[in-house]
């Protein structure tokens, strides 16, 4: 019988009580696992989800090295990796603490029912901006609790502002828009919180299943979600949003307050650059507008800005996705949109707008008058969430781009918000530019 050979050590996994020094200056340290309770530190105050009482809810502390841990994961999202590489290049000391004095909400926002409401919120923290005021104490006693959530105020200017002025759509106030195009707003920052077992919920699967899947689909970055049973929030490595308030944020959470709000989705290509291969930056804009004068009229608009680039696919695959379509025999035509899609990606959609309520019954919305979208993906779940919609604005006709017709007839053929759905002949049209041209 053939021995099986002794694995050689791992360079990455000491042996116990070994110790790692690195780059990092000071003593040698060992390197602390976290995959089991009493290796990585049992979390002293598990965190009571949905307590309508921020101090029964508990703070979430995902700071890593903090000993009292009750999450999976760590702050900043995507960025954590940055800090972790700051970290590691010595140019960060991993004991740092941040200095929260003055950082408290430019505005206050909520509570509002909704936070305590059963199945509401489960993808982000509705207590993230609160840090300071509510857990004070505990910060103070040398806890190390950070906010998920920031609240700020600025000016934005955009130059479709200021050509909606110059064709009288729009109107300085002074208030809410200035005579320069100047829009005061209301921002608000958001790094996303899951209560996995809301988001399994959500997404009619187990909350094993959901560990599971996070676990080997990223390539296991997180063994806590398969070990630690006993750890439901994670702090998953993604973008999470920014919100864009017009108005006055105190009215939100009031019965007769009416609401524009548009959910916008990441295009960096449209959004920044102007592609005009999609409708985003004009359906952007435009939302802008219309918050601009719901908030005039005495109302609040929300803008939601998701970091889910490429459909939550990816620039690389997006941009992957367009050599497809700009190459096809036939040429670019929206009978082949979500073939092309499907073809590189597998899917044609990852933004999983499941979650994407989430963030309107933190703001206390429980009817939108205008929703600036055509997206039956994004107004169903709104609608499914308990959310009354009574106007679903349209993006005019004007705006939409030449290159952006393809893209446009397609998504009105799947269900988007339309009164003209193209007929297959249309829809096998050709109707975008060749790569080249």
């Amino acid at each position: 019988m053939s021995q099986i050979p002794e694995a050689a050590p791992s360079p990455l996994v000491p042996p116990p009580q070994a110790a790692l020094r690195g780059n990092l200056p000071g003593p040698a340290r060992p390197i602390v696992l976290t995959s089991h309770p009493g290796i990585g530190g049992q979390a002293a105050r598990p965190v009571q989800w949905g307590a309508a009482d921020p101090q029964r809810r508990g703070p979430v502390i995902a700071t890593p090295g903090e000993g009292s841990r009750n999450a999976i994961g760590t702050h900043a999202g995507s960025y954590s990796l940055y800090r972790a590489l700051a970290v590691a290049a010595g140019q960060l000391s991993a004991e740092h603490r941040p200095d929260l004095t003055n950082t408290r909400p430019a505005e206050p926002i909520g509570p509002f029912p909704q936070w305590a409401a059963p199945g509401k919120i489960v993808s982000l923290d509705p207590w993230g901006h609160m840090t300071t005021e509510t857990f004070g104490a505990e910060i103070a006693s040398g806890r190390d609790i950070r906010p998920s959530i920031a609240v700020t105020k600025a000016h934005i200017n955009m130059p479709e502002l200021t050509a909606a002025m110059r064709a009288g759509r729009l109107e300085p106030d002074g208030q809410v828009l200035g005579p320069n195009g100047d829009a005061r707003v209301t921002k608000v920052a958001i790094e996303p919180v899951w209560w996995l077992p809301g988001v399994a919920e959500r997404f009619g699967i187990t909350e094993n299943d959901l560990r599971r899947g996070l676990f080997e689909q990223t390539g296991g970055m997180f063994p806590e979600l398969v070990t630690r049973p006993d750890l439901k929030t994670f702090l998953p490595p993604i973008g999470g949003m920014t919100v864009y308030l017009f108005g006055d944020p105190a009215k939100l959470g009031q019965e007769e307050t009416r609401i524009a709000c548009r959910i916008h989705d990441e295009c960096n290509g449209s959004d920044v650059f102007g592609s005009d291969i999609c409708t985003c930056r004009p359906y952007l804009a435009h939302g802008i507008e219309v918050c601009i004068e719901e908030a005039q009229r005495g109302g609040v608009g929300a803008i939601v800005y998701n970091r889910k680039e490429g459909r939550a696919l990816g620039e690389v695959t997006k941009f992957l996705v367009y050599n497809a379509r700009k190459r096809q025999e036939g040429g670019d035509r929206a009978d082949r949109y979500f073939a092309c899609t499907a073809g590189v990606a597998g899917v044609h959609d990852m933004r999983f707008q499941e979650l994407m309520p989430d963030v309107l019954h933190w703001l206390g919305i429980t009817r939108i008058d205008r929703l600036v979208s055509m997206s039956n993906m994004k107004y169903e779940p709104i609608v499914a969430s308990g959310i009354e919609v009574v106007e679903r604005v349209p993006i005019p006709e004007e705006l939409i781009p030449p290159d952006a017709q393809v893209e446009m007839d397609a998504k009105k053929a799947a269900g988007y918000f339309t009164d003209k759905v193209p007929d297959a002949a249309e829809l096998a049209r050709i109707k975008g530019r060749g790569l080249q041209e």
